[in-house]
């Protein structure tokens, strides 16, 4: 089997911000400039899938549907680890039209070998794909989030599916909506996260589990940015454009940063790493190792 990581990216075409279910959705920006933000999120998209492939990755692309803006998100159609892949299921009407494409996607790349088991949320549990759940694959467990999209039950549906542990974190302001919006695990180690995202009892969490030195607080800037939402392979970070703040304190832990204008798709609250879902990570250090490299 080829090593490289492999992602999920949806194309753009029928991407638009036309509705607001975070606080960053701005559809008046939108409308106003229709054509030529719709010509720039091609390009924007175009740069993303050429930087993970620059980067040694593999991207397969689904088709976006008009009427499904957000589609092009589908860091929150599963959380996928070891090949099996728990669907999400979505809090807002705007987005339930996603699931049965997702669905849908998930059985042809069953069907291609690229995942071996496609599985369902128990009934009534919401729970927003890898954008709420974030494979730490140096500590050997999930991180996740709850208490603005997903629920807190799915921490349990996750535990069940995978096997694996699973640490509650607690979004504190639906600013945040998404755990990947505010944290993200870096290959070295570090942690980079926004600390006011969270509840006073998930910082205690975050503090407990990793030290001191590798934990890299974003500032409001740079959370801002859509930077914290990011994709990492190794020692290279994809991200949207980034603060000179940032790039330093990236830089000097020995990362090399790979920017891409994103602006276009953080009109609707998401940036790389929402862009994109995972399709390759292994609960196996050895196995997460070589596709690293």
């Amino acid at each position: 089997m080829d090593p490289r990581s492999l992602f999920l990216m949806t194309d753009p075409s029928g991407y638009e911000v036309c509705y607001e279910i975070n606080p960053w959705m701005r559809p008046a920006a939108w409308s106003a400039d229709k054509a030529a933000l719709r010509e720039r999120a091609w390009v924007a998209f175009a740069a993303l899938k050429g930087a993970l492939r620059a980067a040694g990755a593999r991207v397969e692309l689904l088709p976006g549907l008009r009427g499904l803006p957000d589609l092009v998100f589908p860091a929150n159609a599963a959380v996928v680890l070891d090949g099996k892949a728990l669907l999400a299921r979505f809090r807002h009407p705007e987005r339930q039209g996603e699931e049965p494409v997702f669905r849908a996607a998930f059985e042809r790349l069953q069907k291609h070998g690229l995942v071996r088991e496609v599985v369902e949320l128990p009934a009534g549990v919401i729970q927003e794909g890898a954008g709420d759940c974030i494979w730490d694959a140096g500590r050997g467990w999930f991180w996740g989030g709850f208490g603005q999209r997903s629920s807190e039950d799915s921490l349990e549906a996750v535990r069940d599916t995978f096997r694996q542990p699973v640490v509650p974190l607690e979004l504190a302001t639906p600013r945040f909506y998404h755990l990947d919006t505010c944290f993200c695990p870096l290959a070295g180690g570090e942690v980079l996260y926004h600390p006011p995202a969270f509840t006073p009892a998930a910082l205690a969490a975050i503090r407990d589990r990793v030290a001191r030195n590798q934990r890299i607080e974003a500032s409001a800037a740079e959370a801002a940015a859509f930077c914290v939402n990011a994709v990492n392979l190794d020692r290279t970070v994809v991200m949207a454009r980034a603060p000179d703040s940032l790039r330093r304190t990236l830089s000097e832990r020995g990362y090399r940063l790979v920017e891409v204008d994103l602006d276009p798709f953080i009109l609707s609250g998401g940036g790389a790493y929402c862009m994109t879902l995972r399709l390759d990570r292994s609960s196996d250090p050895a196995a997460a190792a070589l596709a690293a490299e």
